[in-house]
């Protein structure tokens, strides 16, 4: 990484002048101690110091200084010798420093150029997770609009049935918004299971009045996928509000529920310790809306779901295929 404060020419041609001055006294002191054949060996760690640190043009003035101090003082007679001996070391030097001068700045103009990729890439990540923000939460905010149309509708209509209907998709596109401002929180890529579940259990249980009531979310590290969150929590809450309204007619109860995966698959299971289902119960052949809302959401996760017998009370249990890590 180049000091910023090397590239501002002034500060690099006077280093480039120090670093000559180093290398000089540094080879003059130790002139007695070099056999002969070494006259650049103090200079070439100048010139690759100089080329890194302050770039092309102060590499260049070390160079042609360390150069000419190598040709006066340790190059021939003394003095400027034109000898095609002299020539040649003039010319091995003149390549060799070239070669480090070349592959040094254009190491560093790569890299430079890849700081300014990363950097441009990091402003339009950036710029996109903004944008998804800001769609997520004009979705959620157009969703709560649509609940809140339907429960308006549903309190100025006097059929008893249009009622409890129109509150109901009140509430399920209420929960659908909720879910969205989830993942906004999440950055739009996954929602912790734990903590939107039990934010809808205590909704539902607000919502029923129940304190008699006991639910248990099992701890677990799984997150929900943005494709997979709303119908999980869908059929989460059904399952929730099925046991609050039937499996405990007048007394206190317990409901467990854990998100788990085996086999490739994830398993969400909701139990209650309820009276339980009837004998032979089929959800595909009830007519509940919920149940049959359950299943619509199943097939599109592409899964499977059963209630049954929990001995005591119901198991709910989804299953479908785990989704793809992101």
């Amino acid at each position: 990484m180049n000091p910023v404060l090397f590239r501002r020419p002034l500060y690099g041609y006077g280093l480039a002048v120090c670093a000559w001055l180093t290398a000089f006294g540094v080879r003059m002191a130790l002139a007695d101690w070099f056999p002969p054949g070494f006259p650049y060996l103090t200079f070439f760690p100048a010139v690759v110091v100089i080329a890194y640190f302050c770039g092309l043009g102060p590499a260049i003035l070390t160079a042609v200084l360390s150069g000419l101090s190598a040709w006066w003082f340790w190059i021939g007679a003394p003095g400027f010798d034109w000898s095609a001996a002299t020539g040649l070391a003039l010319a091995f030097y003149v390549f060799v420093v070239a070669v480090d001068i070349f592959f040094i700045v254009g190491m560093n103009a790569a890299t430079d150029g890849l700081k300014r990729e990363v950097a441009r890439n990091a402003a339009l990540a950036e710029s996109r997770d903004l944008l998804l923000k800001e769609v997520q939460h004009r979705v959620s905010n157009n969703i709560q609009v649509v609940s809140s149309l339907l429960r308006l509708e549903a309190g100025m209509t006097r059929d008893e049935t249009a009622r409890r209907v129109l509150s109901e998709a009140a509430a399920r596109t209420a929960l659908i918004a909720k879910v969205q401002r989830s993942l906004l929180d999440a950055d739009g890529a996954a929602a912790p299971f734990d903590d939107l579940a039990r934010r809808l259990v205590a909704d539902a249980l607000e919502a029923t009045g129940r304190t008699d009531v006991t639910i248990e979310v099992e701890r677990a590290c799984h997150a929900l996928t943005a494709e997979e969150a709303t119908p999980v929590a869908l059929i989460l809450l059904e399952c929730v509000n099925n046991a609050l309204e039937h499996a405990f007619p007048g007394r206190p109860g317990r409901i467990e529920i854990r998100l788990y995966e085996a086999d490739g698959e994830r398993r969400l299971e909701v139990r209650d310790d309820g009276c339980g289902p009837p004998p032979a119960f089929d959800p595909g052949q009830s007519r509940s809306l919920g149940l049959r809302i359950v299943l619509g959401l199943t097939e599109q996760l592409r899964g499977r779901f059963s209630l049954v017998d929990g001995a005591p009370g119901a198991l709910c249990r989804l299953t479908y295929p785990r989704p793809a890590d992101h």
